[in-house]
């Protein structure tokens, strides 16, 4: 398996999905919209494929670990799961981020990622396209995991999430308490992340947090077999024969090192994650290379470029594309909303190269999940 043996189906970049985007992106571009609040109310790119999506959070309990950041209580999680749906009707549309981590996020958010704004944004008001509890189409689809960046929460991978939904697959995005900027749980209780600026700096702290990461993945895949066995409701559309996972950042590197441990992945996409430790130690897959699709996606633009590529210019028989005049948060929503947020004078164009990049969402949204679709579509669909 070849670089040269995957490539994008410009099919899946057709006019249409670009019209489609900048229809919905242009508006905001040129005049924003503003939520009641009168602060700036973001847009998300429609999904394209031909299928309505449903969508639910699940709660998941590990009583065989302890949480590695808050000792004494056990390991807990909070994913979402996006699926082809039978019927929308009645079920409403899915807010990106609940109003309690949306208000955390505009406090936290910032120290992350110090080009955002720390006011004039109303973060709950962006909508999804996915209906929350509608029922689930009653076959069985190929599972994908998602894995945000480091700090990152689940949520700023909604758009790619229900692009893959709308085509067909069931997508589960996983937060990683005490990693994520914020997750809320069921009973309005907020888990803030433990980081206070970029874990490569931190040996120990990224360790933690890849190791943590992979047993997560673990754990959720374990439940999703769990959900299956029961022949019911969601549980009737999961394939597990067919599971891959992609990640962002520190996601990236913990989707090519879980499918290296975990036999029940069968294709992985690292975006732009490193896959040696800061003291330049490699993580098995690139120590020994993978026996299952990978593929490396990265930008012109990450800061980081030249430390990733002393672990991405070992790997071999892998698939490696990259995106030009981008930068490393391409790969998550901020693609379409860093746009918006400088339309609004909220962000300036420094601060958007620093992102995302010069590239505009109406070429990069379609570019990211064309590249995604495809290789799961060329890797999960047999």
């Amino acid at each position: 398996m070849s670089s040269s043996a995957f490539t994008v189906d410009r099919r899946t970049v057709t006019k249409s999905a670009m019209a489609a985007i900048a229809a919905l992106l242009l508006p905001a571009l040129g005049g924003v919209a503003r939520a009641d609040t009168g602060r700036l109310a973001l847009r998300l790119p429609p999904p394209t494929g031909p299928h309505r999506i449903g969508v639910t959070a699940l709660h998941l309990t590990d009583r065989s670990r302890r949480d590695p950041w808050e000792p004494g209580i056990v390991r807990e999680l909070m994913v979402t799961v996006f699926y082809p749906a039978c019927d929308v009707r009645g079920y409403p549309v899915a807010p990106q981020m609940t109003v309690g981590a949306a208000q955390h996020f505009q406090e936290f958010a910032p120290l992350f990622h110090p080009e955002l704004p720390r006011a004039g944004v109303d973060w709950a008001a962006a909508l999804g396209h996915a209906h929350t509890g509608a029922p689930a189409q009653p076959v069985r689809r190929p599972v994908v995991l998602y894995s945000p960046g480091g700090g990152d929460p689940r949520t700023l991978g909604t758009g790619v999430a229900e692009e893959l939904a709308s085509h067909g697959y069931v997508v589960v995005t996983i937060d990683h308490p005490g990693d994520a900027s914020e997750v809320e749980f069921p009973d309005g209780s907020i888990r803030e992340s433990v980081f206070r600026g970029d874990p490569r700096t931190a040996p120990t702290v990224f360790r933690t947090a890849i190791r943590t990461r992979i047993a997560d993945t673990g754990f959720v895949l374990d439940r999703l077999e769990a959900l299956a066995a029961g022949r019911d409701g969601l549980g009737r559309a999961l394939d597990l024969r067919r599971v891959g996972i992609y990640g962002h950042s520190a996601g990236g590197t913990t989707a090519a090192e879980a499918m290296h441990e975990d036999r029940r992945i069968k294709a992985a996409i690292n975006l732009e994650g490193f896959l040696d430790y800061p003291d330049g130690k490699l993580f098995p897959i690139a120590e020994h290379g993978a026996d299952r699709p990978l593929l490396l996606l990265g930008t012109d633009g990450f800061s980081q470029k030249e430390e990733l590529e002393r672990s991405w210019s070992l790997m071999r028989h892998v698939h490696r594309r990259q995106l030009d005049d981008a930068a490393h948060g391409v790969f998550t929503d901020y693609a379409s909303m860093v746009p918006q947020l400088q339309s609004a004078g909220l962000v300036t164009a420094d601060n958007r190269k620093e992102l995302i990049g010069a590239i505009t969402p109406e070429k990069s949204v379609p570019l990211v999940r064309g590249y995604v679709r495809s290789f799961f579509a060329r890797h999960l669909r047999a």
